[in-house]
């Protein structure tokens, strides 16, 4: 009633059973699998190890560890699959045995129905028999059907249920194996398979259980027909059955030919989701590098070849279609023509004509669902196969790493050749050494991430890890500190204090209580590592694995931190401390340093010693300490290895990164701050992401209209006409026979029926043929359709402006590209075709009972209106509970997204349970809503089922008052046609509802096509010279730009003007507007007021492409796309191979590419996480000597490399852009020393504009900076 009066809310929604709940369910799965996981493992050890059980090789768990390794290589022979299906079987098994008892009381009574009929049409013909035998016989007709449909519905319950606890523990099952998955493992399956294994590979097992029951119940439902056909017509039936058995290889081979193009379309649509999620997180890059179009043409090409599979599997669904709509027609045809030929005597008269269609009728039902059953059954077995493979990758070794009560030695083998190091408690030891030395890898192994070799590490405590690109989740900041601690405040502040994070808390607009969007979106680099550091402090462990934390932070700010602590007298003085650092000025104060050269430690001892053995340490340092000028109080400007803080490269945010002080940009830039004042720290404020909303109410008809005009408004006429002409036809040859029986007997026989028989047969033909052209219609329409709605939003997405990436969760957007498309691709057609089907079945029957009995007539109405509320009623409220639920999916999809992207880290603090716990909790709220959807279905069943019944009873019970007028034929006719009533009734509002829910996904996907735009990409009447710009001359004047209206300018009125070729740094603290002059420069952020002109055109009047294809930037996130390194430099093939080998030796990549095996078609993995960010940087840089344009963009571009390669790179700068325009952003005030002029900012605005000698001279703002960092 609820869902009637108003849409519906969460808090309407009662709570879960506790045997539905995850914590009961999905323990049950996963300790089942793991015995049978247990079982493989003993069969194999027993085939394998018995003769050479190596006595240390047996660690605590009794798992043979050393030879599992060598196992893989001695053993390429199939072992046995541990089988996920009995670890199913076991834990679903008793509750779903129930139902099987339901559906056999169910078939047996389905036959109840035909036999009342016969007795029916007898006691018509025989008008001697007295009138209660009539009355005595629709009786029992109605107490029959109602029987069956409360078995019937009890039965849907249970089925549904155990559906729903099904998804549940699969669910639960992948999320729990994420977690302990071996890193080489998780590299075979990227995030978006692994995200498509708990959306559709759940879903599928969902939808098989309800029909599993089928594959035993359909067979024992045809044999009972055949019996009673066996009865009623005698041997002619063989016939029919001849047809039916001809009809079951042809289905057979059209569902193989299915299973193959379906395998084939998982395939696109995971690739396609997989480039839409990089282009996502990569979509900054996208924008500043002009490329959306060529991103848009691979994934269009990649979508046309799913919509070719698709294609194929349309034309056979036609074909299975037209062959199972005739396949009762061809039985009931076949049958008669036999039955009439073999003798002259055997009259077709009412009793055998109808009985039989009846029973024809319920035969139609288990053909038809078997062909669906085994295709969800091949569908399931694809899923089951691919949910095995996941579950049984290999984990990591517990026991890879002991954590005992003694600090031991360690020793351990891998990348890292042999090393023996032994790390004495309570001290800091620093890790140095070029980029890809392996220094990640050694924390990797001291916290067991590696598969280790040979050796033992031994870690006496609890460990802390802080990661080098921070993982941020998305909750409050506090939370992300806390970490699921318990909370001690005054320890907080001082953690907050330590990390210097005070002076970011009041810049926040809720403080601590500010929402972090996915991935810290709205942080900046230093402010993620900084949280993450805060993290591992508050968290107060032992043992204390630093990666570079203190790269992405600015150097005063990182001295701060090393003092407070790191460092000697810092807040972790008495724990071991094992920091990886390119800051040189830490060094002297560490208690010992390892050197690492190629993944093995060449020298180690402390600060001292390494200088006076004159290895390469000392070597190293002598040559940087020169750049380095320490300061006499020991403060360096080495800037250290920055690294823009997040998970691969994820990073759209609009935030500069840390830039010389620690005030962070965030709210000035006020991303998100809502009130001006700063004061203000309410938490509303902090909100950033917004949540999926469900919309309520009904669908708007403007949202069929847009899915009519997708496929076409002729196509979608015709569909109909041969629909409209199926159903005439198919109502017309059922008149016709009940003619053909009325027909007079002569002599013993019907004189006609030859003719009769003909024109019975010419009748189902055309119904054939309108059946295949209205489901081969169909299906075209509905890939027309979804390609066009796939490709409108495609573009919609692509040319929104940056603000709105930041605004929408990415799960958000691949969950359109992925579950709403899925839903048009393949639901909604085959949904419509049902629907009509069901609509005009439901009309025939009322017609022909009309026709029979018109004292009907008075019933119909009445029935109607209770059917007509009812379903409204009904439609109400799961229309809006399948909103909620699929509202309540993408946050399930979200937080296991983020979830895989911080598994390290979640390890290294132990904190897998409570992560556990937090899925558990949103699947069961995802649950909440779906349970009531499938009770809300049972209701309807029921009301609408007796509804049905009624209308049976009463065609049956006019008939009887009216035995005298009626001929048996047309009686014989109306209750047929009235048994089939209940089942089409309740599936037309079923279809109708699934329609309504179904066709949200239309509405969904258009929704993109109303958020704001980016300006046009190409202008028309564009007239650029052709090579411009070609001095490269930047005027801006009076400049200002705004992150939101409702904010103050980020920078404002700015007057400068720079000369074709002048070298130009730009510098200021964080939040000075550095990187949003830039910004302003690409019109990734419209002007508020102002110009810039470039070579005297004004930006603001030139299409976006046509601006950013012609200046160049080389952007602080190095991002990669997968996909080879020639596509990623040259996306569009507009370079030749000697041009690019040029470009890579000019960024000193050239030796590094000619050594891999498949030169430039190398391939890159997700986010380029397969070359180190240092590479990737140096990518980046050949991009930009590749498009060689008159002007050069430098954002903070040599943050990530260590000082010799960032010495190259600047070198290749001076050499290759000499005649350009070169604008910096810099950190590392030593490399625009020599620059022509360097602009300062503050607040944003012009602080000082002049050369950098005069600017010294001055003693400004600019000589305090130089001053701090030890250049003056």
């Amino acid at each position: 009633m609820t869902g009637y009066k108003h849409p519906l809310e969460e808090k309407d929604l009662w709570s879960l059973n506790p045997e539905d709940r995850s914590h009961r369910v999905v323990p049950q799965l996963v300790c089942r699998w793991n015995a049978e996981c247990q079982k493989v493992k003993r069969a194999e050890e027993k085939t394998l190890y018995s003769p050479k059980q190596v006595p240390h090789s047996e660690d605590k768990d009794g798992r043979a560890v050393e030879e599992s390794e060598i196992l893989i290589v001695k053993n390429p022979q199939k072992t046995k699959e541990p089988s996920l299906l009995w670890a199913l079987c076991l834990t679903f098994g008793p509750y779903f045995l129930i139902s099987c008892l339901y559906k056999i009381i169910q078939d047996i009574l389905m036959f109840v129905g035909p036999e009342i009929l016969r007795l029916l049409i007898r006691f018509v013909n025989n008008s001697s028999a007295p009138s209660w035998q009539g009355y005595f016989y629709t009786a029992l007709l109605f107490i029959c059907t109602c029987v069956q449909s409360l078995i019937l519905q009890k039965y849907f319950h249970v089925c549904f249920v155990s559906g729903m606890r099904l998804r549940t523990a699969i669910i639960g099952a992948v999320y729990r194996k994420a977690l302990v998955i071996s890193s080489a493992a998780r590299r075979t399956s990227t995030v978006g398979e692994i995200v498509n294994l708990m959306s559709v590979d759940a879903q599928r097992f969902m939808d098989l259980i309800t029909y599993i029951n089928m594959i035993w119940s359909a067979p024992l439902q045809v044999v009972l027909a055949l019996y009673f056909l066996w009865q009623n017509l005698g041997p002619s039936v063989l016939a029919g059955v001849a047809v039916m058995v001809l009809m079951v290889p042809v289905n057979a081979v059209i569902a193989m030919k299915t299973k193959t193009y379906q395998v084939a379309q998982m395939k696109s649509k995971d690739n396609r989701i997989k480039l839409m999620n990089e282009m996502l997180n990569g979509i900054k890059v996208l924008k500043l590098y002009a490329w959306e179009l060529a991103f848009k043409d691979k994934v269009s090409e990649i979508r046309e070849s799913e919509l070719r599979v698709l294609k194929k599997a349309a034309y056979l669904g036609a074909m299975s279609t037209f062959t199972w709509v005739c396949a009762p027609f061809l039985v009931a045809l076949s049958t008669f023509t036999v039955y009439v030929l073999i003798d002259e005597h055997n009259v077709l008269d009412a009793q055998k004509a109808f009985v039989s269609l009846a029973l024809f009728n319920i035969l139609r039902f288990p053909l038809n669902m078997l062909p669906m059953v085994i295709s969800s059954m091949v569908q399931a077995s694809v899923s089951l196969k691919r949910l095995r493979v996941f579950l049984s990758h290999e984990e990591l070794q517990e026991d890879s790493v002991e954590h005992k009560a003694v600090a031991g030695c360690e020793s351990l083998v891998f990348f890292l050749l042999l090393l023996t190091v032994h790390i004495p408690e309570g001290s800091l030891v620093a890790v140095v050494g070029h980029v890809g030395s392996g220094k990640s890898s050694l924390l990797s192994a001291l916290l067991g991430e590696m598969d280790k070799l040979e050796g033992t590490v031994t870690v006496k405590g609890w460990v802390a890890y802080v990661p080098q690109q921070a993982w941020i989740q998305n909750s409050t900041l506090k939370e992300n500190i806390m970490f699921g601690q318990e909370r001690r405040d005054s320890w907080y502040q001082c953690v907050v204090d330590a990390c210097a994070l005070r002076p970011d808390l009041e810049i926040l607009p809720a403080g601590d209580e500010t929402e972090i969007g996915e991935k810290g979106v709205n942080l900046s680099g230093g402010q993620k590592q900084r949280v993450s550091l805060a993290r591992a402090v508050y968290c107060d462990r032992a043992v204390y694995l630093l990666d570079d934390p203190l790269s992405a932070v600015d150097a005063h700010v990182g001295k701060h931190i090393f003092d407070q602590v790191i460092g000697p007298q810092g807040l972790l003085k008495d724990k071991t401390r094992v920091l990886v650092t390119h800051g040189l000025s830490y060094l002297p104060q560490a208690d010992l340093i390892l050197v690492m050269v190629e993944g093995q430690i060449t020298e180690m001892g402390s600060y001292q010693q390494l200088m006076a053995t004159e290895g390469a340490f000392s070597e190293f340092q002598r040559t940087y300490s020169a750049v380095d000028h320490t300061d006499n109080n020991g403060e360096t400007h080495t800037y250290t290895e920055l690294y823009t803080a997040t998970v691969s490269v994820y990073h759209g945010c609009l935030l500069e990164i840390p830039g010389v002080s620690t005030v962070s940009k965030l709210s000035q830039m006020g991303k998100e701050d809502k009130v001006p004042s700063k004061k203000a720290k309410n938490p509303e404020v902090g909100k950033l992401t917004e949540a999926d909303k469900a919309s309520t109410g009904q669908v708007k008809l403007s949202v069929f209209w847009a899915y009519l005009k997708a496929i076409g408004v002729l196509l979608s006429f015709i569909s109909l006409l041969l629909f409209l002409a199926h159903h005439l036809v198919s109502l017309f040859s059922n008149y016709w026979l009940s003619l053909w029986t009325d027909d007079p007997v002569v002599n013993g026989t019907q004189p006609n029926r030859l003719m009769r028989l003909g024109v019975y047969g010419g009748l189902g033909l055309t119904q054939g043929v309108a059946v295949f052209g209205y489901s081969l219609s169909m299906s075209i329409g509905g890939i027309l359709a979804s390609r066009y709605l796939h490709e409108s939003m495609l573009y919609d997405v692509l040319r929104s402006p940056m603000s709105f990436f930041e605004r929408t969760p990415s799960g958000n957007l691949v969950n359109r590209f992925a579950k709403e498309m899925d839903t048009i691709d393949s639901v909604i057609p085959s949904i419509i075709k049902m629907f009509m089907g069901s609509m005009f079945n439901v009309m025939g029957a009322c017609v022909i009972i009309l026709i029979a009995t018109p004292l009907v007539a008075i019933i119909i109405p009445f029935l109607g209106l209770i059917y007509f509320f009812v379903q409204r009623f009904y439609v109400a409220s799961s229309r809006q509970l399948k909103r909620l639920e699929s509202v309540s999916r993408s946050p399930i999809y979200t937080h296991f997204n983020e979830t895989l992207l911080g598994t390290s880290v979640i390890r290294a603090f132990g904190e897998q349970e409570r992560f556990i716990r937090e899925s558990d909790q949103r699947v069961d709220h995802n649950q909440k809503a779906y349970y009531p959807s499938i009770v809300a279905n049972r209701w309807l069943a029921v009301r609408l089922e007796f509804v049905g019944n009624f209308i049976v009873s009463f065609a049956a019970l006019f008939a009887v008052i009216a035995r005298e007028s009626l001929s048996p034929g047309i009686m014989g006719l109306a209750i047929s046609y009235a048994l089939q009533l209940t089942a089409s009734l309740t599936w037309l509002v079923r279809m109708s509802s699934d329609v309504e829910t179904n066709i949200v996904a239309v509405e969904r996907v258009k929704e993109y096509s109303d958020t704001e735009k980016e300006a046009e990409w190409k202008q028309e009447s564009s007239s650029l010279p052709p090579g411009w710009p070609t001095k490269g001359c930047i005027d801006i004047r009076g400049f200002s730009l705004r992150y939101r209206h409702d904010l103050d300018p980020a920078i404002h009125n700015i007057n400068i003007n720079i000369n074709g070729g002048e070298k130009v740094g730009i510098v200021g603290r964080t939040g000075a507007g550095k990187s949003s002059l830039t910004l302003g420069l690409f019109r990734i952020i419209e002007a508020a007021e102002g110009h810039i002109f470039i070579d005297g055109v004004d930006i603001a009047q030139l299409g976006l492409h046509d601006l950013r294809s012609r200046i160049t930037i080389i952007p602080q996130d190095p991002v990669l796309f997968s996909g080879s390194l020639r596509m990623n430099l040259d996306p569009f093939d507009s370079y030749s191979d000697e041009e690019i080998w040029r470009a890579l030796e000019y960024s000193h990549l050239k030796s590094f590419v000619s050594s891999l095996p498949n030169k430039l078609s190398h391939e890159c993995s997700e986010g380029g996480e397969n070359l180190s960010v240092g590479q990737r940087q140096l990518l980046c840089l050949a991009r930009a000597l590749l498009r060689k344009t008159q002007i050069l963009v430098l954002d903070e571009a040599t943050a990530a490399v260590d000082m010799e390669t960032d010495n190259l790179i600047q070198s290749t700068i001076r050499s290759q852009f000499e005649d350009c325009t070169v604008l910096t952003i810099a950190h590392r005030l030593n490399t625009i020393m020599d620059y022509t002029r360097v602009l300062v900012l503050d607040k944003g605005e012009t602080a000082e504009f002049d050369s950098p000698s005069s600017l010294i001279a001055q003693r400004g703002a600019f000589y305090k900076m130089a001053r701090d960092a030890g250049l003056v």
